[in-house]
């Protein structure tokens, strides 16, 4: 919302996020591969867990197809390798958002072929995610995107929900902007 201010023309965002919950980054990093694992439209991806700053097999296909490298330091979990579409990369992002402890997320994947980046793909991940996510009703909030900014509309029970659609929103990687239109059943 900052950068809307007429004047403001940047942010420097200094905000440490601090887990309810304690975990070290062996511990995020678990979690991140086993979200990635149980992640059906990742289920083609080879998978490696990167510890000490040596790769370690999480998951081997015989006709793997993408591979994922996770790396976690102070928190911040690097996503690193290459994934055959831009749904799966920006889920891969998303699931290692909502691992508690997550203070960032480096989403380094590459797309492999090469992909084509739209409005119309970011409101399919953004849908994607919201769908997901199983404390939000999908089916009750429209998404839109226009020049990478999405905007959010519809029905949801409760500030929370609203809170949570908006933060999956900025999850997904390339989204600028999120316009919370969302109103509350409250």
């Amino acid at each position: 919302m900052s950068a809307a201010v007429p004047g403001v023309a940047g942010i420097v965002d200094r905000i440490r996020l601090v887990p309810a919950t304690r975990m070290e980054d062996g511990e995020i990093r678990d979690h991140v591969c086993a979200a990635l694992l149980a992640e059906n439209l990742l289920s083609t991806c080879a998978l490696w867990a990167i510890v000490k700053g040596k790769p370690e097999v999480v998951r081997e296909t015989d006709e793997a197809i993408g591979s994922i490298d996770v790396d976690v330091h102070e928190g911040v979990v690097t996503l690193n390798g290459a994934v055959t579409g831009l749904s799966a990369k920006r889920l891969a992002g998303v699931l290692a958002w909502w691992v508690p402890g997550s203070r960032d997320v480096i989403n380094g994947l590459e797309v492999s072929p090469y992909q084509e980046d739209s409005d119309d793909e970011v409101v399919d991940a953004v849908r994607l995610v919201l769908e997901k996510n199983p404390f939000i009703d999908a089916a009750q909030i429209r998404v839109c995107c226009k020049s990478y900014i999405v905007t959010l509309e519809g029905l949801v029970k409760n500030r929370m929900q609203k809170q949570m659609a908006e933060a999956d929103a900025w999850y997904v990687f390339r989204v600028d902007r999120v316009v919370n239109q969302l109103q509350t059943e409250e």
